[in-house]
């Protein structure tokens, strides 16, 4: 759960209703096939997804896929930009969006500071955060009568989508791309790959049937809870925002808004109805920080991971963060300077696209690895994995190619606002 998660799942609820809530089930889906094959083939080999690359393809592949990562873990850091400086200008609103950008650049000495905690505890926060605004959000939908949605539309935006007006519908399928990108990421795959070689693990065949077998189990939980998440964000976008120009809070505040409004500054609404608007803000912005703080970790960790198995480079972690911190402020500089604060939203969505587009240059040689009796020998993939993993790197390079045209127009519309 990061920014982007977060931006993409509140757009796609407050400009489309529930239109969109599929295509959080089924990138959900995908994330968990994949995830499980790249933890296999770390637990199987011995190696990284980036350490296999660099020893089983040819030697050309190098730079493109490690380039091609750098992207992705610097669109993903842009995400963590914009959503800490949206948090920390909640926090205080007399701090300007530009500046709050420029602040995140001390992250560095916040994230050197958090490490010294360990990773466990970083995670606990961030859960018990995510999971006090999950709980809000089953009260609001189960609960509350002003913000109880219609389950039956939403079950069959969920099971049956209108797949022809979809494709017809640039500005859909360019969310949709945002919204695989921002749940499965490319950079996670190499990451997960070596981080299961962390723990303590015998090499004989029982040890890695059982390690394969609980990381399997933690996978799919973690991205389960991950979905519902995702689900609750997007259906409270959708009663709170879709179709309204205002929502009334219990103690009679009025708080407007339009269709041109920034949502990601504005998502703290769909809890004011249960706890209030001074509370939700701060819930919020609070939740929103210690999300895009866990995320950054990921990527600097993501980072090391891609550098030393693609090119056996190893730099001291607060240089590659402060690097990729820099290469992420600028854009959100420039865009800030020039179309004001009300433009956070279209960024964090353009990052995720930009992150689903690298995708299938992670997909297709996990896939090839995971499926090959030569790599993995009898821990090799089975065919249902396999069969699954190809489908959702088909599905995506697809949407890819397909959306690509609408993508780069949109891109350009993000900076000119036109």
């Amino acid at each position: 759960m990061d920014p982007g998660n977060w931006a993409t799942d509140l757009q796609a609820g407050a400009q489309f209703k529930y239109t969109l809530l599929w295509v959080v089930g089924l990138s959900s889906a995908m994330a968990v096939f994949l995830q499980i094959i790249a933890a296999r083939l770390g637990i199987v080999t011995g190696k990284d997804l980036a350490q296999c690359c660099r020893d089983y393809l040819p030697a050309w592949t190098r730079w493109p896929n490690y380039l091609s990562c750098e992207l992705a873990i610097a669109a993903c850091d842009l995400a963590e930009v914009l959503g800490s400086a949206v948090a920390l200008h909640l926090l205080f609103p007399r701090l300007s969006l530009l500046l709050a950008v420029m602040i995140t650049a001390l992250d560095v000495l916040v994230l050197l500071s958090l490490q010294r905690l360990g990773m466990r505890l970083i995670e606990a926060v961030v859960l018990v955060l995510i999971a006090t605004i999950g709980v809000c959000y089953f009260i609001e939908i189960f609960v509350l009568p002003q913000t109880r949605p219609s389950f039956p539309e939403m079950a069959r935006w969920l099971v049956a989508p209108d797949l022809p007006a979809f494709f017809r519908s640039r500005d859909l399928v360019y969310l949709a791309i945002g919204i695989i990108g921002a749940t499965v990421m490319p950079h996670n795959l190499y990451l997960h790959s070596a981080l299961v070689q962390t723990r303590k693990l015998k090499k004989d065949d029982a040890s890695v049937r059982r390690a394969v077998r609980y990381n399997t189990i933690d996978t799919s939980v973690a991205l389960t809870v991950a979905f519902f998440v995702n689900a609750a964000i997007l259906v409270l976008a959708a009663v709170v925002f879709y179709g309204h120009d205002r929502v009334t809070l219990p103690s009679g505040q009025v708080i407007p808004f339009t269709s041109d409004s920034d949502w990601i500054q504005v998502a703290f609404v769909t809890l004011a109805p249960l706890v209030g608007k001074v509370a939700a803000s701060l819930l919020f912005a609070v939740a929103l920080l210690a999300s895009g703080q866990s995320s950054t970790i990921t990527g600097t960790l993501a980072g090391q991971v891609v550098m030393e198995g693609f090119m056996h480079w190893r730099i001291a972690p607060w240089l590659r963060r402060t690097i990729t911190r820099l290469c992420a402020i600028v854009p959100a500089a420039i865009l800030i300077s020039l179309r004001g604060d009300n433009s956070v939203t279209d960024l964090l969505t353009l990052s995720q696209v930009v992150l689903a587009i690298q995708l299938p240059l992670a997909m297709v040689p996990l896939l090839a690895f995971a499926g090959s009796t030569r790599r993995m020998g009898n821990g090799r993939i089975g065919g249902f994995l396999l069969a699954a993993g190809w489908a959702s790197c088909l599905l995506i390079t697809a949407l890819d190619i397909y959306g690509l045209p609408g993508a780069m127009h949109d891109a350009v519309s993000v900076f000119t606002g036109r």
